[in-house]
């Protein structure tokens, strides 16, 4: 029991510090990339940690072996949503900004567990939590007063704000149906196997995009400080921050996940003032403030939710 115990208290922790890394990734590393076409900035966020993993996991190949057809469709869809769709949406959406406005791309991502429930109880007939509707609600307008604050938006007037509004709740949506689709295969493989694929996946399709648009041709423009930029995310917020995810998720629930990547928004903040002078104006900070708490609520009352669904199980 105590081991057990241990265990969950450092997947709690892993997963608080991969949500630190992504803030960190959001807003001081990928911004720095603007000079770079979206499409190969995903492309080479991928590739490189892929080619990595070549070195290292070799031997996940043989897994292949093992594998239906159903799986590698999920493994597909996780590369394609998780992967391409949702990367792509937010790093638009933090090109759009010109380092401006970081902190909203960053928390109007969090909405994701709004998307990741409802799929969940389509796809996968999982339960809903109590008051889910109130809170998504809140945690919906909370997005919208801290994106648009106390005015109509108008899209003259809104800017690149606007856009990049709906590619942040974009990637979440994307996102969170890379964690849904990732439940059907994570209990069949290892957090390793499910990195490798991920990434492998994903390079194919970002390698057929970016050969589509013509944007192989960016290589001979990375500068040195382009190239420093992208090995540093690929070690840490990148690859390195995903593989601590996968591997902490295997002792914590995935609504106690939910709860500890609230760190992200919260690192988002921090650093967004801190290496971009950046802070948000007081209806921002209230709408913030509501939109995390609503996310909180939602998490916590999904996790009493399948504890209900366990106990009623054993007794039957």
């Amino acid at each position: 029991m105590e081991m057990k115990g241990s265990k969950h208290g450092l997947g709690v922790l892993l997963v608080c510090f991969s949500a630190i890394l992504w803030g960190l990734d959001g807003v001081v590393l990928t911004p720095r990339l603007y000079n770079l076409d979206i499409n190969y900035v995903v492309f080479m966020l991928h590739f490189l940690p892929f080619l990595g993993m070549n070195i290292f996991f070799y031997k996940e190949y043989s897994q292949l072996k093992s594998m239906s057809g159903e799986d590698i469709f999920y493994f597909f869809l996780i590369a394609l949503f998780g992967g391409a769709l949702g990367t792509l949406s937010i790093v638009k959406a933090l090109f759009l900004v010109h380092f401006k406005a970081l902190t909203v791309v960053a928390l109007l991502q969090k909405l994701q567990p709004v998307f990741t429930i409802v799929l969940a109880r389509i796809l996968l007939k999982e339960k809903i939590g109590k008051n889910f509707v109130l809170w998504s609600a809140v945690a919906l307008m909370g997005g919208y007063f801290l994106t648009f604050e106390l005015k109509i938006p108008v899209l003259e007037e809104s800017g690149n704000m606007l856009e990049a509004s709906i590619y942040a709740v974009l990637a979440a949506f994307s996102f969170g149906s890379s964690t849904v689709f990732g439940k059907k295969v994570l209990s069949k493989v290892s957090y390793r196997t499910a990195l490798f694929y991920r990434y492998a996946l994903t390079t194919i399709i970002m390698l057929a995009i970016v050969v589509q648009r013509g944007s192989l041709g960016y290589f001979y423009k990375t500068t040195a400080n382009n190239w420093l930029i992208f090995i540093v995310i690929g070690l840490t917020t990148g690859s390195g921050a995903i593989m601590l995810y996968y591997y902490a998720l295997r002792y914590v629930r995935a609504n106690v996940a939910t709860i500890c990547e609230l760190c992200f928004p919260i690192s988002s903040i921090i650093f967004d003032y801190v290496f971009n002078g950046n802070i948000l104006s007081p209806v921002q900070w209230i709408s913030a403030a509501f939109m995390i708490f609503a996310i909180y609520r939602i998490g916590k009352n999904q996790s009493v939710e399948q504890i209900k669904g366990s106990l009623y199980l054993n007794e039957v």
